[in-house]
């Protein structure tokens, strides 16, 4: 399989424009978590409701910028009464933060198909820099006409940093939900009306 380096891939993707916009496919895109319960098991859940854009300069990576923006509401671990819980006020409040949101602030090659993305992710209201790898994969020509290339990522963050501090301590001294978060993302970017 042809490998392309993150540049020869994103202007692919972009076409012969800089600074071309594209949008995420949110039928083929998702962000999914795990944490630890009770210190014996995980938890795994994922937001159904993603929404972003993909601003590309294939001659100056660090000009490209990439927006994402998570249903906070969305979530779902298959326990409706979990689920409830984890919209309430005790973990991320989603009357008061609606949203999830992820926009990038630098962008690096590291590999031929990977990317170091540096940007602020703001959870419950609290923002903080997030620094994480991604892997490009593609792009290739879709049914449509445009062009498609996949992103996937993958983080681990300490739920407090972002206000989400809920917990109780077990009698055996552990915690019933761990602190730390890891955080996979997998998207979907299209380029409309490429050729």
């Amino acid at each position: 399989m042809r490998r392309f380096s993150p540049f020869a891939a994103l202007a692919l993707v972009a076409g012969v424009a800089q600074g071309t916009a594209y949008e995420l496919d949110a039928a083929h895109s998702g962000a999914g978590f795990a944490v630890t319960h009770m210190t014996v098991s995980k938890v795994r859940g994922a937001f159904y409701s993603i929404s972003g854009t993909a601003e590309i300069d294939e001659e100056n990576l660090a000009a490209s910028s990439i927006r994402v923006v998570i249903d906070a509401a969305s979530i779902d671990t298959g326990v409706d009464r979990r689920d409830e819980h984890l919209r309430s006020g005790d973990f991320l409040d989603v009357e008061s933060h609606p949203e999830i949101t992820f926009r990038s602030t630098s962008m690096e090659a590291i590999g031929d198909t990977e990317l170091q993305v540096t940007g602020d992710l703001t959870i419950r209201g609290n923002t903080r820099e997030v620094t994480f790898p991604v892997t490009v994969l593609g792009p290739i020509p879709d049914p449509q006409g445009g062009r498609r290339m996949g992103v996937e990522g993958e983080l681990t963050i300490d739920r407090h940093d972002f206000g989400v501090s809920w917990s109780r301590l077990l009698d055996s001294g552990g915690l019933v939900v761990g602190d730390e978060v890891q955080i996979d993302v997998t998207a979907e970017l299209v380029s409309e009306g490429a050729e």
